[in-house]
């Protein structure tokens, strides 16, 4: 138990990872350089990311099957909010071809050996709390403004939501609150993961540089978080097709930009 460092690191004397300025024109540069890993061996990794279409497939399906259908759309928002989690075996192939390693999709599995595997997990933990705490804020607002769930046509139910007056404050109120919980989420783990499978410096300390990451650069992380959101529901638009390739370009992409925001 003495080197369990989850929240601590290894060291007692830690040395905090420098943040960078860093300005719009790296985020555009780090998203090049994720879609240049993931072109290098797309279908390695749109194999490895089959699990994302198929998984939006599955939500989509049962949410239409039982008396559901209003939180189709938080869980699909949700995939932003555990997105940084979900791409974590990306972090590690981008990492290896850094370094002119072997990067084919295999070594995604390699973070299960880190020594940050706690931390890891704890901060997964953390984010999963935030996406369930996403969906009960939704379901709450949905009962509060719309009433009792009930069985009815996807048309049905998006006629309600689109032509009435409760339907609109539950567009605007739903989406406020899921840009709060956005807002958290990139704040807490834009660069945490990378700099957890880099450095085992405990989840403390990579949460506090991430943080630290955003106050430091709030428009290039912003406009991160935007590109995110977009490049998301295309993919969601695709009937999650799309998120086969956006998901390791932006897996990719993350990894990139945190080596640009942290030295």
């Amino acid at each position: 138990m003495a080197h369990f460092h989850v929240f601590t690191g290894l060291s007692e004397t830690p040395d905090y990872p420098l943040v960078r300025r860093i300005g719009t024109s790296d985020v555009f540069a780090a998203l090049q350089q994720g879609f240049d890993d993931f072109w290098d061996k797309p279908s390695h990794y749109v194999f490895l990311c089959l699990i994302y279409p198929v998984a939006g497939l599955f939500i989509a399906r049962w949410t239409s099957g039982i008396d559901a259908l209003p939180l189709l759309y938080p869980l699909m928002s949700g995939f932003v909010l555990l997105g940084p989690l979900a791409a974590i075996g990306l972090y590690e192939i981008s990492r290896r071809r850094e370094f002119g390693l072997d990067a084919s999709w295999k070594h995604a599995l390699d973070v299960v050996h880190s020594p940050a595997i706690p931390a890891i997990l704890a901060v997964g933990a953390l984010l999963l709390a935030i996406f369930l705490a996403w969906l009960f804020t939704a379901e709450t607002l949905y009962l509060h403004l719309m009433g009792p769930m009930a069985s009815e046509t996807p048309s049905a139910f998006l006629t309600r939501i689109f032509t009435t007056e409760q339907g609109f404050k539950l567009i605007v109120w739903g989406n406020l609150a899921g840009l709060a919980y956005a807002i958290v989420v990139l704040s807490l783990s834009a660069v945490t993961f990378p700099l957890l499978i880099e450095r085992d410096t405990g989840a403390w300390m990579a949460i506090r540089t991430s943080i630290k990451a955003v106050v430091v650069n709030p428009v290039p992380m912003a406009l991160w978080g935007l590109i995110v959101a977009i490049l998301l529901a295309i993919g969601f638009a695709t009937f999650f097709a799309g998120l086969a390739i956006i998901i390791p370009v932006l897996g990719h992409a993350s990894w990139h930009l945190y080596r640009r925001v942290v030295g």
